[in-house]
């Protein structure tokens, strides 16, 4: 225990950490100056009321599944994501280390717990996570494309290049040449632009 008093002593005023103590009743028995202030509008003093008031209902059974860790590993700390009021009427994230408290008997005393806000970390993974999955679509439709583009449209192009080609071979007449060459000419310049197209669908993935 006196290694977890130094450690509230030296984190007491802390602007960037929490800590906190809850006993075996469930009721806080000690929360450090930025927990205070944080939560202050749940209630003045926190010391003494139950340590769910300041989350999210849902996180209550995460808190018991990690306290009965802690008690079932003395010595060891366990992580958990906690939600937290803002006051607003939404949530913060924050994560914690647990660890069971015992007194000089060895008889458990209740959980320390070290935590700090993540919210802003949740939701720039949120952003991130929302772009890849934009980024995963616009691929999947930039491979659609160049499918389509270099299957669908290049095949009876490359049919009717050819069948330009042995019309071209076969007649003397100067007219038809004429439109032979036209439909090469303009197949050719079609499938350039295909090609181009397809090359760049496939840099910019």
């Amino acid at each position: 225990m006196k290694h977890l008093e130094e450690t509230k002593k030296l984190l007491h005023k802390s602007s960037y950490f929490y800590i906190i103590t809850a006993g075996m009743d469930g009721n806080y028995s000690y929360v450090n100056q930025h927990y205070a202030d944080q939560f202050a509008y749940v209630h003045k003093k926190l010391e003494g009321q139950p340590y769910h008031i300041t989350m999210h209902p849902d996180d209550c059974e995460t808190c018991r599944e990690v306290s009965e860790k802690c008690f079932a590993n003395p010595g060891i700390l366990f992580p958990a994501t906690i939600r937290k009021h803002d006051g607003k009427g939404g949530y913060l994230y924050t994560q914690w280390e647990y660890r069971a408290m015992f007194d000089e008997d060895g008889t458990p005393a209740g959980i320390f717990c070290l935590g700090y806000n993540i919210t802003e970390f949740v939701a720039d993974r949120l952003l991130l996570n929302g772009a890849r999955n934009e980024i995963r679509e616009k691929a999947g439709l930039l491979n659609k494309v160049a499918f389509q583009q270099s299957h669908l449209i290049r095949a009876p192009l490359t049919n009717i290049l050819s069948l330009a080609a042995i019309l071209e071979k076969r007649t003397d007449d100067k007219q038809l040449l004429s439109l032979c060459h036209m439909i090469l000419d303009n197949a050719l310049r079609l499938d350039r632009e295909i090609k181009g197209m397809v090359g760049d669908i496939s840099s910019a993935q």
